[in-house]
């Protein structure tokens, strides 16, 4: 929707542009006014135009933003070919809007878009909890009467609001990256909706901030560097970029949801089961060589090493007479992963799968099953004392 209704927003900055220009009375740098009121009707009306799509015309609604955002860009960039031909002083104000340019921007534009953004911010701290209910759970909210009807339509209106804030700094054609870089940045980092906020808007600024001191300082340096070229580094490409660094930075290194922090979990689940495949070894066979554990578990040679230096580091295996056994926590460990697997088993057949085809399911689940459903299949299946292979289970009582 951000997408759709930003390149929606740039007809109207050309048909405002436009119309000032047709007043002859407004100077060059009144136009202002009239390109945000110009992109704020047309946001509104391409909205409509969405919502009519969707319900009176059938269309869905991928389609429905597809359509808007073609159309409306394409009328957009018709009017502007006549107001650069017309006038082209106004015509290089509207390519402004296009690419966004902070570098221009005088205190008049900050009071306008600080009061702008002063009303969105004003809104989410009043209206948050309605928000919040609404767009988690709309059908309760609406039969609750927690979030008055009007509620959606004017957090779409703020929405368009945002979009008219952005055009100037970032541009038509990337504000969508700014809606879309602080948020995913920031729902790295929290559940909560409150903390996502907070943090999309902090993403947001440092983007904004960082984006104008990198396009500045770039721009001079490179400028030095290479005088016969005149390169320069845009503003609002510059934005988008440090936002979108955020966001990658964010995918990869936070502590729940990061690559990083996933690819640990993952190792160190594989390393538990790996453990526990030893001690389940050792338990059947009452003690194993390392030769016999080599081609028991097949492991690279130094993971291995690790695993059986840690598992006696816990306490879990001695090494005495060229084999290792298992110490007292090491068996009431090595039972109950035993006890797990044999439980998994005995589910299995009785939902009617082969005895020799539940092993290697039986395998995966034992590193996984918790207390709570180890007590719910032993209580549904009227707590068992032997596998379907009559291998014995062990009780409770045996690793407590």
């Amino acid at each position: 929707m951000g997408e759709a209704l930003s390149h929606a927003a740039y007809p109207g900055v050309v048909v405002g542009v436009t119309f000032c220009a047709f007043l002859e009375t407004v100077s060059f740098s009144g136009s202002l006014l009239f390109a945000i009121g110009g992109a704020f009707l047309f946001s509104l009306f391409g909205l409509w135009t969405i919502e009519w799509l969707e319900k009176s015309g059938k269309m869905p609604g991928d389609a429905a933003l597809c359509f808007m955002l073609a159309s409306f860009f394409a009328f957009g960039l018709l009017v502007f070919s006549y107001l650069q031909s017309a006038y082209p002083l106004f015509a290089s104000h509207v390519q402004i809007y296009l690419y966004g340019q902070s570098a221009t921007m005088t205190d008049f534009h900050t009071m306008i878009y600080g009061g702008l953004a002063a009303v969105i911010i004003l809104f989410l701290v009043v209206a948050y909890r309605p928000l919040q209910a609404m767009h988690f759970d709309q059908n309760f909210s609406s039969s609750a009467g927690v979030a008055p009807p009007f509620l959606s339509s004017f957090s779409f209106v703020l929405l368009v609001l945002s979009i008219v804030i952005g055009i100037r700094g970032v541009g038509v054609i990337l504000m969508s990256g700014m809606f879309i870089a602080p948020a995913i940045a920031a729902r790295q980092w929290s559940d909560r909706l409150s903390v996502i906020l907070w943090l999309a808007a902090l993403f947001g600024l440092l983007s904004g901030f960082l984006g104008n001191v990198l396009s500045v300082d770039l721009s001079t340096h490179l400028s030095v560097l290479f005088p016969e070229r005149r390169l320069s580094l845009p503003t609002g490409p510059m934005i988008i970029l440090v936002g979108s660094s955020f966001a990658f930075f964010s995918l990869l290194f936070s502590p729940k949801r990061g690559v990083f922090a996933r690819i640990v979990r993952i190792l160190q689940f594989r390393l538990r089961s790996d453990e526990e495949n030893i001690l389940k070894a050792v338990w059947k066979r009452g003690g194993i060589s390392f030769s016999e554990c080599r081609k028991t578990i097949h492991l690279w040679l130094p993971t291995l090493f690790y695993l059986l230096w840690r598992m006696q580091r816990h306490g879990w295996l001695v090494w005495a007479y060229q084999r290792y056994s298992l110490t007292p926590d090491g068996t009431r460990k090595a039972a109950r992963i035993v006890r797990l697997h044999r439980l998994w088993e005995v589910y299995l057949t009785d939902l009617g799968w082969p005895e020799d085809q539940v092993h290697r399911t039986a395998e995966e689940m034992e590193h996984i099953l918790t207390p709570e459903l180890e007590n719910r299949l032993s209580k549904q299946l009227n707590f068992p004392r032997f596998d379907p292979h009559e291998q014995p289970i062990p009780e409770r009582d045996d690793f407590r």
